[in-house]
């Protein structure tokens, strides 16, 4: 496996670049928010990879972050999601948007997407929870962003509607437990 290559970058074709590494060319498929971040042609280039081997062909995925990679891995697992939807999301919303799409189940930011309908978003909210980076804190313990998810779910048990929960959801304070969010967000649904 290609885990990372560094070279010169000769060409930017988007999706696809191309990094000289010794002599030897590489193209690498990469989202547009890592394309936005790289330097000028000529520059060396760090880039961490992901080879995807199929049997009609042989293609390698670059990335920015370990993050961006993360969560690459994470799309392609889900049924239906290939590599393009895959890069599609990854240019389309930042990894920290798309945990949070994912935590708050807002299947709407997604759809915003080009290629992603609301089957495959339903799918990729179901089958993305909880697997994220940033929806685990560095301590292992769940973040504020699932005791959000907590309360969003509760809201919506109590007959809210989605809308209506997500928005007492984002009034809350950073740090509310979930018995508490779920009191201060009843007080601002019954005004």
């Amino acid at each position: 496996m290609i885990g990372r290559l560094t070279g010169t970058l000769v060409e930017k074709q988007p999706p696809t670049i191309c990094l000289d590494v010794q002599g030897v060319g590489y193209e690498l498929d990469v989202p547009m928010s890592t394309l936005y971040s790289l330097p000028e042609l000529g520059a060396r280039v760090t880039l961490l990879t992901h080879l995807a081997i199929r049997e009609d062909a042989h293609v390698l995925y670059g990335f920015g972050t370990a993050a961006e990679r993360a969560t690459f891995r994470e799309l392609i697992k889900v049924s239906g999601v290939g590599a393009k939807i895959a890069l599609a999301v990854l240019s389309g919303m930042t990894v920290a948007e798309l945990s949070q799409a994912v935590t708050l189940q807002e299947t709407g930011r997604l759809t915003r997407v080009p290629g992603i309908g609301k089957k495959t978003a339903e799918r990729l909210m179901l089958e993305l929870k909880g697997k994220l980076g940033a929806d685990i804190g560095a301590s292992g313990h769940p973040s504020a962003a699932d005791g959000q998810a907590d309360v969003l779910n509760a809201l919506v048990a109590l007959g809210y509607s989605e809308r209506e929960a997500v928005a007492a959801v984002k009034n809350l304070p950073p740090g509310a437990g979930v018995s508490e969010g779920i009191k201060l967000a009843l007080k601002s649904l019954a005004r």
